[in-house]
């Protein structure tokens, strides 16, 4: 016969990979070939190793679509329909494009002649793969969920850094053990970024100068990692499943590109809403208190982020106008004599869009604005009344409208419930009411269950005394205030940013308005900057006071804006 031919061969998962199923199928296509008569040169021996037949993007396929829209190949075997694709609509499109190019598609698992009887064997191979894939994804999907909400550690499959994942046996279910020389590296790397305000790459670069191993056995910790680690909700002792989903990649980066930018399968890291999150409880690492403080030191660093900042300016990443909602960037020009800088809205920059400028902002003065911000912060905090009443407020909040004593009482309910549960199995075994396999099948939930209680509670009792602590350091802000008030001068622009991030949220500005929103509450706002007035002065944004001139030929009225409690 001698026939031209071309073998396709397909396996959609690393596994299948690892197990060589791929070079199984092309033997058996190749001992086929050999058996009938037909010609595949090894050049025409295309393979997809880790791609879906739910897609057709595949370098393989491709290349023989190609090569048989060239008219260089009579025929292609195929090991299965499903092979080609697991989508029925696929296969017939396919198999119509090949067939007009004068192709004849042999499969080695079906039928081989061409009677409607066989055709219709075909088609319902195909649409029987289908549903097929559809069915495990959707079974595993709603499998893993059920699992995950009953609180079985199974469905993670493998446990962060500070854990050890050990599998289910027998005798006990799947759970995380704690590796304590990994947890207290987890423990540090929380207090330096959460309690000492270090950098990620302050940190990254402390473990690999004191020569830690990562979890494999490397002694080079990249700045990822960290971040990964900060952002793991399992060291506060909740290890949530579904945080990410599976969708088609967005991006094509160099490496793909030189791979002629396809990609071989999608990308799995798009994180889902944290509300569709389903927490796991494992061992805690570390408190409630600290994880949280961790996640808003997070969210800060996400908008106040210094890439790119030659030079630091006080109200980085603050300002927004209140004209068009986007930010104000920092930006410059040259006199005859020195550089000035200004804050410039980004909607004002015709160049940015195609239908032009969408606000009128006009740019405003660093140096000015920066200098009239500081100035009302300090005055703010040397307000001995408004500070004292804010402090008794905070102070009286945090000791009445305490939950971790509710969820404490409950935990400790439900640490007494399995302590009577357990003592009841071992009660009836002992007195031949339940048999020894009975005990071993019951007895490693309720462990795990109880183990999970109690390390809740040690972490909520670690929270109660991060509060006292804290309260401790609220009583201590006179002096510090003090102390502020002698180096107000003096103090850098880091420095400065700090003081001004704990207490502004952001900065509105208008052509002709500044309102600065602050955390703390003031009984009635009071507006005008040049003057000093009483707590209880009436506010009046359109203030005929004379303001300030941080525009060329204008002025700019000042506000003050606590944010809602």
């Amino acid at each position: 016969m001698n026939k031209p031919a071309a073998i396709y061969a397909r396996v959609s998962s690393d596994r299948q990979k690892e197990d060589h199923t791929i070079a199984s199928q092309t033997a058996a296509l190749l001992e086929h070939a050999k058996t009938n008569g037909y010609v595949v040169p090894p050049e025409w021996v295309f393979q997809d190793e880790g791609f879906s037949g739910a897609n057709l993007l595949r370098p393989g396929l491709e290349a023989l679509r190609d090569l048989a829209a060239q008219g260089q190949i009579a025929t292609v075997l195929i090991y299965s329909p499903d092979r080609l694709s697991r989508k029925y609509a696929y296969q017939v499109l396919l198999a119509e494009e090949l067939t007009r190019a004068g192709v004849e598609i042999v499969f080695l698992k079906s039928p081989t002649s061409g009677s409607p009887e066989d055709q219709l064997v075909v088609q319902f191979q195909g649409m029987i793969a289908e549903y097929e894939r559809a069915q495990i994804a959707e079974r595993s999907r709603r499998g893993k969920r059920h699992k995950a909400r009953e609180g079985v550690v199974n469905v993670l499959s493998g446990a962060p850094y500070g854990y050890r994942y050990m599998k289910k046996t027998d005798a006990s279910a799947a759970y995380y053990e704690v590796l304590e020389s990994e947890a207290e590296v987890v423990r540090m790397v929380f207090e330096l970024y959460a309690l000492k305000h270090l950098s990620i790459n302050a940190i990254a670069r402390l473990l690999n100068q004191r020569g830690i191993p990562t979890r494999t056995g490397k002694t080079r910790w990249e700045r990822s990692t960290v971040w990964g680690i900060l952002r793991n909700p399992a060291y506060q002792g909740k290890a949530c499943y579904g945080k990410t989903e599976l969708r088609p990649r967005q991006r094509i980066t160099r490496p793909l590109r030189q791979r002629n930018g396809i990609a071989n399968r999608n990308s799995a890291n798009h994180e889902r809403p944290r509300s569709e999150w389903i927490e796991v409880p494992v061992p805690a690492l570390v408190g409630e208190e600290t994880f949280a403080l961790a996640q808003e030191q997070l969210t800060k660093n996400r908008h106040h982020s210094p890439r790119r900042t030659i030079e630091p300016t006080l109200l980085q990443g603050m300002l927004v106008c209140q004209q068009c909602g986007y930010a104000l960037y920092r930006t410059s020009t040259r006199t005859s004599k020195r550089k000035l800088y200004y804050y410039r809205c980004l909607g004002s920059d015709a160049y940015r869009r195609l239908k032009g400028a969408l606000c009128t902002s006009r740019p405003v003065r660093q140096d000015h604005l920066d200098q009239v911000v500081w100035c009302q912060i300090i005055r703010l905090l040397e307000d001995d009344t408004l500070m004292q009443s804010e402090m008794d407020r905070r102070k009286e909040a945090a000791r009445n409208s305490d939950p971790r004593r509710q969820r404490q009482e409950a935990l400790r309910r439900e640490q007494m419930r399995l302590a009577k549960n357990i003592e009841r199995l071992i009660t009836a075994y002992q007195e031949g009411l339940l048999s020894l396999p009975q005990l071993r099948e019951r007895m490693p939930e309720l462990n795990k269950k109880s183990k999970a209680v109690e390390a809740e509670l040690q972490s909520l009792e670690t929270g109660g005394m991060d509060d006292a602590r804290y309260l401790q350091l609220a009583e201590n802000l006179n002096g510090f205030r003090k102390k502020l008030q002698a180096r107000a001068k003096t103090l850098d622009v880091c420095e400065r940013q700090q003081i001004l991030r704990l207490l502004v949220k952001e900065i509105l500005i208008d052509p002709q308005n500044l309102t600065i929103r602050h955390s703390i509450p003031i009984p009635q706002a009071r507006l005008a900057l040049n003057e000093p007035q009483p707590p209880n002065s009436t506010p009046s944004v359109t203030s005929q006071q004379p303001g300030y001139l941080l525009r060329p030929r204008g002025n700019i009225a000042f506000a003050q804006q606590p944010l809602p409690q």
